[in-house]
Formats: structure tokens, C-alpha cells, sequence
């Protein structure tokens, strides 16, 4: 492959899943009814770490924020299909659209496709979700309730005994139960802004609560001590836990279920990426709206590295998740095989050099801090993480590796 391999291959990817989205935006009109239905609601605006407001009635639904992902470890993962269909527009912008809303407050709203693919519930009270909302899959009313609750710093106290049933009808009867409950599904305290005040946002320090993530105590090594191996331990730490893409068993094998199941599955590793980037050390130092721009411009790389590295211990497979496996042949058949050599080539080039997990996770968060986006506020803060994990992988190559000065070089010109 040469030198510009890996760029290139990442932009065929964007090219082939964006036109395998439109093609199958028309395929859904007339296979829809082997596309399981579940709720998702209309339109879901992310706020990217927003902040809650105090007061006002459970169901407002205020201005659209962001969570610390779906899962334990993310941050808010927008929808990933327009209300027009399966893959309305390219993937590109519809997870630039979303990662735009992660970490700022944003009326861009990422939209469900309403009818053929499966609705979320809100795991608080049970109503029809509109998105993921401080890091778990909640509604309108539950996500401004909760806003509202940090922001205004309230206290609620339960007339009986902290066990009240919240549900979709009864969600207003106790405050106090219902705010539990949002704690309990994994609402993130961090995921609400606390500078809401007219004329924008204000420089802010973030504070995090001890419920907030598995990995608060990854810090950055004091200076002095230099300890560079410990930050491919937090990475390795902070990696995150096998994913699955469950395909529906009852969905005939087609090209329209084979995107759709990996539309789903990126969809949920979006949420995941997030949450791993927030645990990258020193990440989280950059201002919210650089983390965003180098999320927005990085998100799919990463994507595809995960897909290289779960591969790697097979013979020309592509191990898109733990279940679900496919080599050429089964490429061919739904319609994927240009996606599974643009892939297989990155694949082979990793094997070649045996890349070890430890150098794998340090490559991955490279490729965050080195991505080409164009819209950096501090580059000299960018400049700093970048050099902190260049130094990790170097300081982690002359430790293992001593017998090959070269391999950091060769390491890093992977992802180039």
C-alpha cells in the first residue's frame, strides 16, 4: 500500500458505506418488513456536555444536551438515521452532525429513522427515547429534568420510601425517585454544563462526581516522575470491553441486513469512542470544542482500527464484532466486498509488523490527537497530548524493543 494508504482507504471507506447508505435508503421501501421496528422518536438533538437549568416542569424539554454515552464509559452518542430512511445521508456527516453535538450545545438534531429501525426506551421512565442524553438512552422529559436538577443544584427528599415506581405516568409524582433512577441507568453529573448564562458559554472548570466513570483515576503522571510506560497502562485500562453486534436471527442474509447491522453497531461504538477518548490522559485537558473538532475528524479511523486490530488473529476475515465475522465470500454476498479489502489491506500491513495491544492502543490514541481537523482553538495544547503519546510509544519501544530503533517510526507511519 503506499505511503498515503491509510488516509485513502478510510476515505474509500466514507465513500462505500455513504453510497451504501442511499442505495439502501431505496432498497427499505420495499423490503422494510424484514427491518424490526422498536421505538425511537422523531428527532433527537445531542447537547454535547450541557449542563441542567433549575426549575421548571419535568416535561419541558429545554434545549438539547449531551451525555457521557449509552454506555458506562461514553459520552452522548447522537442517532444515526435520518427520518428519512435507512442511511438518509452520507456516514460522514451524519456522525460529523452528531459529534458536533457532544460537547457544546448545539440545536443540531441527529434524527431516528422512524419506521425501520428499532426504538429506544428511556431508561428512566420508560417513554419512547429521543437519543442517548448523559450517557444512557432517555427521553426528552427525563433528560431536561435531570438538566435541571444539576444545574439548579436541587435536593428532593421521597414522602415514602425512596421507592417509588417512575414510569412514563408516575415520572412526576416523585422527584426525588425519579432522580435516583436517572443516577442508577448512569446519568452522568459531568455531562451537564454548568455555565447556562445568557451571551454564551464561559470558561468553566469540570468537575467529576466518583459515580461518573469507571476510570476517574486515571491521571496524567505528575511531570517531575515522567512515568511515560504508565500512560500505555491507562490506556490499556481504558480500552474498551469486546463489542457485539447482535444481527437480527429472524432478518434473512441480505446486503440490506448486513448495513443495517453495522449501522447499528457503529452507532453504539460511537458512544463507546467517546467515552474512550475522554480516558485518553490529557485529553480531557483540551477545551471542549477542540475534543470535538479532533472527535469529528477522527471518529471513523478509529472505528476502523478496532475492526484491524480484532482481526488480526484471523486468516482474511474482517471481525467487524466478536459475533459477527466475515470473510470474502461472505463480503460478495451483501454487497461489501470493496469495504472488506480496503479494511483487509490495513490488516495485513498491522500483521506484517505484529503489533502488540500495547502498541495498538497508543497507535489508536494517536490517530485522535493527530487527526487533520482543521478547526483547532489551542494547537499548542493539541501539540502537548500529541507529544505525550509519541513519547509513551518511544519510551514503550526502547523498554521492549530496544533490538529495533526503527519500529516507533514504523509503528507510526501505520497510520499515516
Amino acid at each position: 500500500m503506499c505511503r498515503r494508504g491509510w488516509r485513502a482507504s478510510v476515505e474509500r471507506v466514507l465513500q462505500l458505506l455513504g453510497r451504501m447508505a442511499t442505495e439502501e435508503r431505496h432498497l427499505s421501501s420495499s423490503c422494510g418488513s424484514f427491518i424490526k421496528t422498536e421505538p425511537s422518536s422523531p428527532s433527537s438533538g445531542i447537547d454535547a456536555i450541557s449542563h441542567h437549568s433549575p426549575s421548571g416542569s419535568s416535561d419541558a424539554s429545554g434545549g438539547y444536551g449531551i451525555a457521557m454515552g449509552g454506555h458506562p464509559n461514553g459520552l452522548d452518542s447522537p442517532p444515526m438515521f435520518n427520518g428519512t430512511g435507512i442511511g438518509g445521508g452520507s456516514c460522514r456527516k451524519r456522525y460529523d452532525d452528531c459529534a458536533s453535538a457532544i460537547m457544546e450545545d448545539s440545536p443540531t438534531k441527529c434524527e431516528y429513522m422512524l419506521n425501520a429501525i428499532p426504538k429506544r426506551l428511556c431508561l428512566v421512565c420508560g417513554d419512547i427515547a429521543s437519543g442517548y442524553h448523559y450517557g444512557v438512552a432517555s427521553c426528552e422529559a427525563c433528560k431536561a429534568f435531570f438538566k435541571r436538577t444539576i444545574q439548579g443544584n436541587i435536593e428532593y427528599s421521597c414522602p415514602a420510601t425512596n421507592e417509588c415506581e417512575i414510569t412514563k405516568r408516575r415520572r412526576k409524582s416523585c422527584q426525588a425517585c425519579r432522580f435516583m433512577k436517572c443516577l442508577k441507568v448512569g446519568m452522568l453529573k459531568e455531562g451537564v454544563r454548568l455555565d447556562r448564562v445568557r451571551g454564551g458559554r464561559q470558561k468553566y472548570k469540570r468537575r467529576l462526581d466518583s459515580e461518573s466513570s469507571t476510570y476517574l483515576s486515571l491521571q496524567i503522571p505528575p511531570p517531575a516522575k515522567k512515568p511515560l510506560t504508565k500512560i500505555v497502562s491507562h490506556l490499556l485500562v481504558a480500552e474498551p470491553e469486546k463489542i457485539y453486534a447482535m444481527p437480527d436471527p429472524t432478518m434473512p442474509e441480505s446486503d440490506i441486513k448486513a448495513l443495517t447491522t453495522l449501522c447499528d453497531l457503529a452507532d453504539r461504538e460511537l458512544v463507546v469512542i467517546i467515552g474512550w477518548a475522554k480516558h485518553i490522559p490529557g485529553f480531557s485537558n483540551l477545551s471542549l470544542g477542540d475534543q470535538m473538532s479532533l472527535l469529528q475528524s477522527a471518529w471513523m479511523e478509529i472505528l476502523i482500527l478496532g475492526i484491524v486490530y480484532r482481526s488480526l488473529p484471523y486468516e482474511d476475515k474482517l471481525v467487524y464484532a466478536e459475533d459477527y465475522i466475515m470473510d470474502e465470500e461472505h463480503s460478495r454476498l451483501t454487497g461489501l466486498l470493496e469495504l472488506y479489502l480496503a479494511i483487509l489491506q490495513l490488516v495485513r500491513r498491522y500483521k506484517k509488523l505484529k503489533v502488540e495491544k500495547e502498541e495498538f492502543v497508543t497507535l489508536k490514541a494517536l490517530a485522535l490527537a493527530n487527526s487533520d481537523s482543521m478547526h483547532i482553538e489551542d494547537m499548542d495544547a493539541v501539540q502537548k497530548l500529541q507529544d505525550l503519546l509519541h513519547e509513551a510509544l518511544q519510551d514503550y519501544e526502547l523498554s521492549q524493543r530496544n533490538e529495533e530503533p526503527r519500529r516507533a517510526a514504523q509503528l507510526l507511519f501505520l497510520n499515516k
